[in-house]
């Protein structure tokens, strides 16, 4: 179990794992502006944020929001996919760049201005923002201040290091997250930001993943694809999807190739991890939960029930409260699989809470005693996010149904629901 004493910690073992897979560099700058739908007197700061590439890479992927309001840099994006290379990603933070007038012009402007910088085509560029929805970007803040992005990624010690570039990235999170992986003589490094906003599709959620070994493009997106779905598209802290989710994954190419398989794990392994600090730094979480569905009669089963459970607001909110109210879980089952019409034998259905068994052959299997240990057990997988800044355990709560119909599976990642959440955003913007 991964548990830290002190944020210094931490960040000392993320700074540890934070080198850049051969072929890339990182460099984050601060700037300050004035937004425009809201006069303020002292200026919001903001971060811009720029991996790059040594030479142009021709294997990279990305997955994108199915949000019917994408970002501008979601449509610039996807649109980069059926390019022959890519050289940069440049992010900001807190402004989104979504249904903002002259925002994809903004965003063109932006990436040319690069573009000159880097001596590359701005078809190379591949931009991201994140923050605030429907806020106009300051474009002209932001290009004035491209020079001192560029020379900080050409003169800084630590631009093979991918930290500051993590915690440029950030909005509400707490923490930075990376998470590395060796396959073969390369690597694969993430990172990724992450608290709110978070019911994938592919949360608001970016991850960008990067790796030296060399590996086909069409095998890339292929892998990228299957490991999406079953790590980022798996996890939820609202139920809300957000106008930017992005996963890129690029290749220097710069080491050998390994097989398929071989760096199908690793990349599951990095986003797997990803997707749990990104569930674990969720605005106002308390607890971890995790669901796994088995015995379902198909993978959409499966996956559907665990997400409708975590999104229960009556179940996040007993796990909130360390009240194990198992009746909500069921009852939240029941609903799914009632009004979609699926089949279900509570006879033969088993539900686990921790370690014990909650219900089977069709009853609940409660006494005071038990009770007692659940409320301990979800009192026990507590951590602050009031006081700790940092992840202080990654103990879960597991939520285990066997639905003994198929065999199906699916697990899916989410949080409680907290006072804290709805404070921080009631208050986003102000």
């Amino acid at each position: 179990m991964e548990t830290y004493k002190n944020k210094e910690e931490y960040l000392n073992t993320l700074k540890k794992n934070a080198r850049l897979p051969e072929g890339f560099r990182a460099a984050s700058i601060s700037i300050t502006f004035f937004p425009e739908e809201r006069p303020v007197q002292i200026p919001l700061p903001m971060n811009l944020s720029l991996l790059l590439l040594d030479e142009p890479s021709g294997s990279f992927g990305g997955m994108y929001t199915r949000n019917a309001f994408p970002g501008v840099p979601v449509i610039v994006g996807k649109n980069r996919l059926s390019g022959q290379f890519i050289r940069a990603v440049i992010v900001n933070n807190k402004i989104a760049n979504v249904c903002t007038p002259g925002g994809m012009e903004d965003a063109v402007s932006i990436v040319e201005s690069l573009a000159k910088l880097l001596d590359c085509p701005p078809e190379e560029i591949i931009p991201s923002s994140t923050g605030i929805i429907g806020w106009k970007l300051p474009a002209e803040d932001i290009k004035k201040n491209l020079p001192s992005l560029v020379e900080a990624i050409k003169t800084c010690k630590d631009s093979d290091s991918v930290f500051s570039f993590a915690q440029g990235i950030m909005t509400t999170d707490l923490y930075p997250k990376i998470r590395t992986a060796k396959v073969g003589s390369g690597s694969i490094v993430g990172v990724a930001k992450g608290a709110g906003m978070i019911e994938p599709n592919m949360a608001t959620m970016l991850a960008f993943i990067t790796t030296d070994v060399k590996i086909e493009r069409w095998t890339l997106r292929k892998v990228l694809a299957d490991v999406v779905e079953r790590t980022f598209n798996r996890i939820s802290v609202d139920g809300d999807q957000s106008t930017s989710d992005t996963v890129l994954l690029i290749s220097s190419g710069k080491k050998k190739a390994v097989e398929e398989e071989v760096f199908q794990e690793a990349l599951y392994s990095v986003c797997y991890a990803l997707a749990e600090d990104i569930v674990r730094n969720g605005e106002g979480a308390t607890h971890i939960i995790k669901v796994q569905i088995g015995g379902a009669s198909s993978y959409e089963i499966a996956r559907g029930a665990g997400k409708a459970i975590i999104n229960s607001p009556l179940v996040k909110t007993a796990i909130f409260g360390n009240d194990p109210n198992v009746g909500r879980i069921v009852s939240s089952l029941g609903d799914y699989m009632g009004n979609n019409g699926f089949f279900i034998d509570p006879g033969k259905m088993t539900v686990h809470l921790g370690e014990e068994e909650v219900f089977s052959g069709g009853v609940f299997q409660l006494d005071p005693e038990k009770e007692k240990r659940l409320s301990g057990y979800l009192r026990d997988a507590i951590f602050d996010s009031e006081t700790y800044d940092f992840p202080v355990h990654n103990k879960t709560v597991d939520i285990k149904i066997d639905l003994a119909q198929g065999d199906f599976s699916a697990e899916v990642m989410g949080t409680d629901l907290s006072y804290k959440y709805i404070r921080d955003n009631a208050t986003y913007i102000s």
